[in-house]
Parts: C-alpha cells; structure tokens; sequence
C-alpha cells in the first residue's frame, strides 16, 4: 500500500497555502515590563492615541519604534517578552460619522434589496446608521458589509467590503 504523507501533512497544517499577513508593521524595542505585559493603542491621524489596553502605559514610546515602518492611522499591539518588547501595527482607516450613531460596533448590510443594522450586536434600525450608509453607499457598488468600531467621539474606524 502506498504511502500518502498528503493527510498527514493537512492534519499538522501543511497545506502549501502561505498564511495571510498578520501586521503592516513590526519592531523590537527595549524597555521596562514584565513578561506578558500588553499595551494595544490606536494612533490617530493628528498624532494622539487611545489607549485600548488598561492600565496607564504610554503608547508614544511603542509608536516612536514603528515611525519609519507605518503612518498613522492605524492600530498596534506591544507584547512584552522576556528580554524585549515585540510592537505590531495594522494600517485602519478612520472616518468621523456625522450624525454620530449611538453604541460601539455597527455592522450594516446592503443585499442590494435590504438594509440591515446591528448595533452592539442588537437589531437596530437602518436610519440609524445613515452617516455609516453614505460613506458605504459612495465607496461601493452594489452589496456590502460594512463595519465601524468608535475608536473616540464621533471618530470610527471602518471596515467595507463589497459582497
């Protein structure tokens, strides 16, 4: 009977196919921490940032380590490791949504027939997410899902995809 290293190969996670890019980003910095320490931040535009992670840490320190590499808008990651700091950052886009809709995570849908929105993950209205509608509606053709997490205020990070 033949061999099939084929099956094997799939059950370890050999498939041949390369895994998607996990950051935009990265650097190595040295600094003050124990390990398992997190700092998550989102550096905005205008060159401040919001602190996603407790704890009063100061992200300026993270975000001067990946200022060749990355322009802002965009969100990070810095796990401390025995010896150093490990910073990953993702390039996002921010938009301000005016009017501002309630909640944190909006989720809207276009079918192309239908409008659907979930608000924190609750049923909602679709009109009350009209700001969310214009910039997806202006971007995209046809269907879509668009998504928008409240980084700060009125200011959102999003996410549309054409379905």
């Amino acid at each position: 009977m033949p061999l099939d290293p084929a099956r094997e190969w799939l059950a370890a996670g050999i498939t041949g196919l390369q895994r998607q890019r996990e950051w935009d980003a990265v650097a190595i910095v040295r600094g003050g921490g124990a390990p398992g320490d997190e700092v998550a931040f989102v550096a905005l535009p205008d060159g401040t940032f919001v602190l996603e992670s407790h704890g009063a840490a100061d992200p300026t320190f993270f975000a001067g380590a990946l200022r060749e590499s990355i322009v802002p808008p965009y969100r990070a990651l810095a796990v401390r490791r025995p010896e150093l700091w490990a910073v990953g950052a993702v390039g996002i886009e921010v938009e301000r949504l005016d009017p501002s809709p309630r909640g944190t995570e909006l989720e809207l849908t276009w079918s192309g027939s239908q409008l659907a929105l979930t608000i924190d993950d609750l049923p909602a209205e679709p009109g009350q997410a009209s700001a969310l509608e214009r910039v997806a509606a202006s971007r995209v053709r046809g269907a879509y899902a668009a998504h928008a997490h409240r980084v700060r205020g009125d200011l959102w990070e999003l996410s549309i995809l054409k379905l």
